[in-house]
């Protein structure tokens, strides 16, 4: 697994985000606790990773955390 560096993370969000289309996504700011480590974050502190040619929107806990998108829960 190798992690990407996003610079314009609201950007690749808005294009790599998994569910439904744009009125879903969150904001960047918007604050989220992951299910996997149960730790509360801001959206746009996620990380991409790529495994087998695929990227993946992680966890910021990852890799210790093996949370991804759809592991987030929304606060509020």
């Amino acid at each position: 697994m190798e992690e990407i560096f996003i610079n314009d993370k609201e950007k690749y969000l808005k294009e790599n985000y998994p569910f439904g289309g744009t009125p879903s996504i969150p904001e960047l700011t918007s604050e989220i606790v992951c299910y996997h480590c149960n730790k509360i974050y801001k959206v746009g502190d996620y990380k991409v990773f790529k495994e087998d040619g695929i990227e993946y929107i992680y966890c910021p806990s990852a890799p210790e955390c093996d949370g991804t998108i759809i592991d987030w829960i929304p606060l509020g």
